[in-house]
């Protein structure tokens, strides 16, 4: 169900003029041994800056640290080292009175939702207001354009169980927005949902961040959500930052074999089973080699195996291929077969090159 247009503009409350930001300055956690166990690193040494009014993707597989990542940004844990700012003020100095207080600037949604059961749609929305004291007049306006923002005005009297994942979701929005917080935290808001309502979900976040120029730290696993709506991307394995860039850069040109294993079917580069099933390292005699061709914003859509043949007389064979559009700008790759050995190879990878694509060779098969 789409939103209705609403004026959302003045439902920011300050976070328009503070314009805010995440800051994980030399942050590490460590847990004490259990059982005679060792200790866990759960995160070590990280820096990490979330841009003021944008939304950074945090991405890596179970276990990487992301949940301690984002425990620490709403002071849900302390580091063991290292300093977790938000809007300019070191949480992670905060006393736990303090902290109640700070809270009431992070917004946070969850996978679950983590609705109250015995509540109804609106009385979920107002439950952090009343815990704040606000004034019943103002929590009942407050709720009503929140349950207009998310889409839900008609279901405002209904029970969570009556509600669809979806209908969730956007109550636990709508609540998270309720004490006009300055950042959202999201962990992994989207991997209970359906594609269709991960999407309508996904929207729904970008124009809030659009809008209300709110800074959104995104915590999950699929690199499908990233590219949906984070403008920058930092991938996290072993409780290391790894990789981080702007969405399109880490897309187009991952640095790390853990990035490159997140994007594999995500940008096409996965082989085609009956080509990863032949791949070999060595030349096959009469065989071909597998080389991907990477096409980035302008040259995506050349037709440049068209030119190899007619230029330079190298007739290549596609395996595999895709176009597609990351972070507004077009992206593709292409799998191809080379046959005529190492000097056709070596035509064809300065050809491209001239033409300002990048290419990797994958082996050879018969």
């Amino acid at each position: 169900m789409n939103a209705p247009v609403t004026d959302i503009s003045r439902l920011a409350g300050d976070a328009i003029a503070i314009d805010p930001a995440i800051r994980l300055a030399g942050v590490s956690k460590v847990f004490p041994a259990r059982a005679g166990g060792k200790p866990v690193a759960a995160l070590d040494h990280i820096d990490l800056t979330v841009p003021r009014g944008s939304v950074l993707g945090v991405i890596g597989r179970s276990g990487a640290g992301k949940s301690t990542l984002i425990r620490l940004a709403n002071g849900l844990e302390k580091p063991t080292s290292g300093q977790v700012i938000v809007d300019g003020a070191e949480i992670s100095a905060f006393s736990e009175r303090e902290l109640r207080q700070a809270r009431r600037s992070i917004g946070m949604i969850f996978q679950h939702f983590n609705l109250l059961s015995s509540r109804t749609a609106a009385e979920n929305v107002a439950f952090p207001l009343e815990v704040a004291g606000t004034p019943s007049s103002e929590i009942k306006a407050r709720v009503d354009e929140l349950l207009a923002l998310v889409g839900l005005a008609d279901k405002r009297d209904r029970y969570p169980a009556e509600l669809s994942g979806g209908q969730k979701q956007r109550v636990g929005i709508a609540r998270a927005l309720a004490t006009r917080p300055k950042v959202l935290l999201s962990d992994e808001a989207t991997s209970a949902l359906d594609p269709e309502t991960t999407r309508s979900i996904l929207d729904l976040l970008g124009r809030i961040n659009r809008e209300l120029g709110l800074t959104i730290l995104l915590i999950t696993h699929e690199m499908s959500v990233v590219r949906a709506i984070a403008h920058e991307v930092a991938v996290i394995d072993g409780g290391r930052i790894v990789e981080k860039s702007d969405v399109f850069d880490v897309f187009t040109r991952p640095q790390h074999p853990v990035t490159r294993s997140f994007l594999a079917d995500e940008t096409g580069s996965t082989l085609p089973p009956y080509v990863a099933a032949h791949l070999q390292r060595e030349p096959v005699p009469g065989g071909q080699t597998v080389v991907r061709v990477i096409f980035r914003g302008r040259h995506a859509t050349d037709p440049v195996i068209a030119r190899l043949a007619r230029e330079a007389g190298i007739e290549a064979n596609i395996l595999a291929g895709t176009v597609d559009e990351i972070a507004g700008r077009p992206f593709g790759t292409l799998t191809i077969g080379l046959p005529g050995g190492p000097t056709a190879l070596e035509t064809t990878l300065s050809f491209l090159a001239r033409h300002g694509l990048d290419t990797e060779v994958l082996g050879h098969v018969a």
